[in-house]
């Protein structure tokens, strides 16, 4: 499969499942050089499957041979060209640093949106969507779709001392909220 036949499989299973066309965004600085020249970032705004934005890899690995064959989501509550940026790192630590895969923690160096504390992301399933947003059939080859969920430093050591299991059942106990960037670190 070519690769511009890769980032369009991609594009079509996103928009098929949020019911709507993405708006390609791409990244006008930083590291894009060290990307596959077909990669982009679909950008959602709210729509019938989500009331808030959804920011999507499109074409992290295209080309790739790796068995974590991968693109990332991760939601917002507002439109922001800071999400570009933070897939397009990932997308690029993925390709030329190390591959990233299912419940990897990164550290995203920065606040994910304005002062926030979550300044680490944890990829996860996407629980919100399943399936049918996960997986993507290619032929032979799979492709997730994990949701980059933006945690605390705390919380990734809370991960790394007990477990991924652990880490989503403080999620769900303490009921996560997502899509806040002011909310409060869930570990103390």
């Amino acid at each position: 499969m070519s690769s511009q036949e890769y980032v369009y499989k991609v594009q079509q299973h996103y928009e098929s499942y949020f019911q709507t066309s993405g708006n390609k965004k791409v990244l006008d600085k930083g590291p894009k050089e060290k990307l596959h020249p077909n990669f982009y970032i679909l950008e959602f705004a709210p729509n019938k499957i989500h009331d808030f934005w959804t920011y999507c890899t499109v074409g992290m690995s295209v080309d790739c041979e790796e068995e974590n064959l991968i693109e990332l989501f991760i939601y917002s509550p507002r439109q922001d060209v800071a999400l570009i940026e933070l897939l397009t790192v990932a997308a690029s630590y993925h390709r030329n640093v190390l591959p990233l895969d299912l419940n990897h923690t990164v550290n995203i160096g920065q606040p994910w949106l304005d002062d926030s504390k979550c300044d680490h992301g944890f990829i996860s399933l996407p629980y919100l969507d399943g399936e049918q947003l996960e997986i993507l059939e290619l032929g032979e080859k799979v492709i997730n779709c994990y949701w980059f969920i933006p945690i605390t430093e705390k919380e990734r050591d809370y991960k790394m001392g007990n477990g991924v299991e652990d880490l989503e059942q403080l999620f769900e106990e303490k009921q996560l909220d997502y899509l806040n960037p002011n909310r409060k670190e869930l570990v103390v």
